[in-house]
């Protein structure tokens, strides 16, 4: 059964903002983004909700070339999860109906690698809390954004198992961590 990798980025406060907004990317050394060009190139598919969707999909097909994550983006299969998103434009774009829970199940029982989704919005929360994310990688910036929703919200629990630690030179810490 493929896994599904959920890659999200957190400040130090473990606020869930909008990354943009903290300045995220003056944290990316090139080791990092070969790292994380090497989750993309590990798995062939990418999940997303309709709102980080809309929030990416036109951020990544300019870049083609540019950004060392472009390319492996615009070309990799993405599976948008949506009852009102009406079109996809972004190529290898398909749209995903029904319950996202057991769509996803679904999903993840195709041949295939791994699946990815970044983030953790309402669509992501949703499939940890059903036990479909399989690895949680937690990359931790040098920040503090005081204001925002926390990562770890009421009702949310699970019990995971640390896997591997990596530091990066410019203060990302990245934690990576499978289901106990």
């Amino acid at each position: 059964m493929r896994k599904l990798i959920e890659h999200v980025l957190l400040p130090l406060d473990g606020v869930f903002a909008d990354p943009w907004s903290w300045g995220f990317a003056e944290y990316q050394d090139d080791a990092y983004l070969r790292d994380v060009l090497g989750l993309l190139e590990r798995c062939d598919g990418m999940v997303l909700g309709r709102r980080t969707y809309e929030a990416i999909s036109l951020n990544w097909p300019p870049l083609a070339g540019v950004h060392p994550w472009a390319d492996r983006l615009n070309e990799i299969e993405k599976f948008v999860f949506s009852s009102t998103l009406e079109v996809a434009e972004w190529n290898n774009t398909t749209i995903v109906r029904g319950d996202a829970v057991s769509e996803m199940a679904k999903l993840k029982e195709q041949p295939g690698r791994d699946l990815f989704t970044w983030g953790h919005g309402a669509f992501a929360e949703s499939l940890f809390r059903s036990n479909l994310v399989d690895v949680l990688d937690v990359n931790i910036h040098p920040v503090i954004v005081g204001d925002g929703k926390l990562f770890a919200r009421p009702g949310l629990s699970a019990s995971m198992r640390l896997v591997s630690v990596k530091v990066f030179t410019k203060g990302i810490v990245k934690l990576s961590y499978e289901r106990a």
